[in-house]
Protein backbone atom coordinates (compact mmCIF):
# COMPACT_ATOMS: atom_id res chain seq x y z
CA UNK A 1 0.00 0.00 0.00
CA UNK A 2 1.15 3.40 -1.13
CA UNK A 3 0.11 6.47 1.08
CA UNK A 4 1.46 10.04 -1.20
CA UNK A 5 -0.35 13.59 -1.99
CA UNK A 6 -3.11 13.89 -3.92
CA UNK A 7 -2.18 14.25 -7.33
CA UNK A 8 -4.53 16.11 -10.27
CA UNK A 9 -5.12 12.68 -11.98
CA UNK A 10 -6.39 11.36 -8.85
CA UNK A 11 -9.41 13.84 -9.09
CA UNK A 12 -12.00 11.32 -10.47
CA UNK A 13 -11.02 8.35 -8.76
CA UNK A 14 -11.09 10.38 -5.55
CA UNK A 15 -14.73 12.00 -5.95
CA UNK A 16 -15.64 8.34 -7.12
CA UNK A 17 -14.42 7.57 -3.58
CA UNK A 18 -16.09 10.07 -1.58
CA UNK A 19 -19.38 9.87 -3.78
CA UNK A 20 -19.29 5.87 -2.86
CA UNK A 21 -18.76 6.38 0.85
CA UNK A 22 -20.98 9.83 1.93
CA UNK A 23 -23.99 10.22 2.10
CA UNK A 24 -25.37 12.92 -0.82
CA UNK A 25 -25.23 15.73 1.69
CA UNK A 26 -21.93 14.50 3.36
CA UNK A 27 -20.41 14.73 -0.54
CA UNK A 28 -21.62 18.04 -1.41
CA UNK A 29 -19.86 19.70 1.73
CA UNK A 30 -16.72 17.57 1.51
CA UNK A 31 -16.55 18.39 -2.26
CA UNK A 32 -16.51 22.25 -1.41
CA UNK A 33 -13.90 21.79 1.63
CA UNK A 34 -11.51 19.88 -1.10
CA UNK A 35 -11.81 22.04 -3.50
CA UNK A 36 -10.82 24.72 -1.05
CA UNK A 37 -7.86 22.99 0.36
CA UNK A 38 -6.74 21.38 -2.63
CA UNK A 39 -5.85 25.14 -3.87
CA UNK A 40 -4.75 26.59 -0.77
CA UNK A 41 -2.45 23.10 0.54
CA UNK A 42 -2.44 20.13 -1.42
CA UNK A 43 0.09 18.45 0.76
CA UNK A 44 -2.58 17.90 2.96
CA UNK A 45 -4.89 15.52 1.05
CA UNK A 46 -3.24 12.25 1.17
CA UNK A 47 -4.46 9.23 -1.07
CA UNK A 48 -4.04 5.61 0.07
CA UNK A 49 -3.41 2.98 -2.82
CA UNK A 50 -3.64 -1.22 -3.43
CA UNK A 51 -1.97 -2.13 -6.99
CA UNK A 52 -2.42 1.47 -8.57
CA UNK A 53 -6.18 1.76 -7.38
CA UNK A 54 -6.99 4.54 -4.79
CA UNK A 55 -8.73 2.59 -2.13
CA UNK A 56 -8.53 5.50 0.88
CA UNK A 57 -8.35 9.60 1.23
CA UNK A 58 -8.00 12.30 3.95
CA UNK A 59 -8.55 15.70 3.93
CA UNK A 60 -6.89 17.80 6.52
CA UNK A 61 -6.31 21.90 7.17
CA UNK A 62 -4.04 23.71 9.23
CA UNK A 63 -6.53 26.88 10.40
CA UNK A 64 -4.67 29.03 13.51
CA UNK A 65 -1.78 27.47 13.64
CA UNK A 66 -3.55 24.30 14.44
CA UNK A 67 -3.42 20.63 12.09
CA UNK A 68 -7.54 19.24 11.63
CA UNK A 69 -8.33 16.19 10.23
CA UNK A 70 -11.64 17.04 7.91
CA UNK A 71 -12.86 14.05 6.32
CA UNK A 72 -11.77 10.60 6.06
CA UNK A 73 -12.54 7.81 3.65
CA UNK A 74 -12.09 4.15 2.77
CA UNK A 75 -13.74 2.29 -0.21
CA UNK A 76 -16.57 -0.29 1.93
CA UNK A 77 -14.30 -3.49 0.53
CA UNK A 78 -11.20 -2.03 2.15
CA UNK A 79 -12.53 -0.91 5.45
CA UNK A 80 -10.63 -2.65 8.91
CA UNK A 81 -7.95 -3.55 7.15
CA UNK A 82 -5.63 -0.35 9.11
CA UNK A 83 -5.48 2.23 5.82
CA UNK A 84 -7.50 4.66 8.01
CA UNK A 85 -5.60 4.49 10.56
CA UNK A 86 -2.37 4.65 7.62
CA UNK A 87 -3.92 8.12 6.44
CA UNK A 88 -3.95 9.33 10.09
CA UNK A 89 -0.99 8.66 10.92
CA UNK A 90 0.64 10.03 7.34
CA UNK A 91 -1.76 13.17 7.88
CA UNK A 92 0.04 13.54 11.72
CA UNK A 93 3.36 13.74 9.82
CA UNK A 94 2.65 16.46 7.84
CA UNK A 95 1.42 18.26 10.48
CA UNK A 96 4.19 17.42 12.95
CA UNK A 97 6.30 18.93 9.99
CA UNK A 98 4.74 22.20 10.31
CA UNK A 99 5.13 22.29 13.56
CA UNK A 100 1.18 23.09 14.50
CA UNK A 101 -0.18 23.81 18.10
CA UNK A 102 -2.39 21.11 17.88
CA UNK A 103 -3.86 18.66 16.17
CA UNK A 104 -8.15 18.38 16.51
CA UNK A 105 -10.80 16.10 14.72
CA UNK A 106 -13.79 17.80 13.32
CA UNK A 107 -16.43 15.73 15.17
CA UNK A 108 -19.49 16.71 12.84
CA UNK A 109 -22.29 14.37 12.23
CA UNK A 110 -20.80 12.86 9.33
CA UNK A 111 -17.76 11.81 11.18
CA UNK A 112 -19.72 10.64 14.67
CA UNK A 113 -19.13 7.14 13.45
CA UNK A 114 -15.80 6.80 13.14
CA UNK A 115 -14.52 8.66 16.11
CA UNK A 116 -13.46 5.89 17.79
CA UNK A 117 -10.86 5.15 15.17
CA UNK A 118 -9.69 8.33 15.88
CA UNK A 119 -9.22 7.12 19.67
CA UNK A 120 -7.86 3.73 19.21
CA UNK A 121 -4.77 6.06 17.80
CA UNK A 122 -4.59 8.05 21.78
CA UNK A 123 -6.55 11.26 20.69
CA UNK A 124 -8.95 12.12 23.43
CA UNK A 125 -12.24 13.41 23.20
CA UNK A 126 -11.33 16.83 23.95
CA UNK A 127 -9.55 16.45 20.85
CA UNK A 128 -12.86 16.49 18.95
CA UNK A 129 -13.61 20.01 17.22
CA UNK A 130 -16.98 20.54 16.78
CA UNK A 131 -17.74 24.15 15.68
CA UNK A 132 -16.27 22.93 11.93
CA UNK A 133 -18.56 25.75 10.82
CA UNK A 134 -15.30 28.24 11.63
CA UNK A 135 -12.88 26.22 9.86
CA UNK A 136 -11.97 28.31 7.18
CA UNK A 137 -11.99 24.96 4.54
CA UNK A 138 -15.70 25.02 5.53
CA UNK A 139 -16.50 28.72 5.64
CA UNK A 140 -14.15 29.69 2.72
Amino acid sequence: MDVRTFQLSDYRPVTQLLETVLSEECYELTMEAFARQLSWDSELVLVASIDGEIVGMIIGTIDNNKGYYYRIAVLPEYQRQGIGKLLIRSLRQRFEQRNVQKIMITADEHNEPILKIYESLGYATTDFFRSFQKLSIIAG
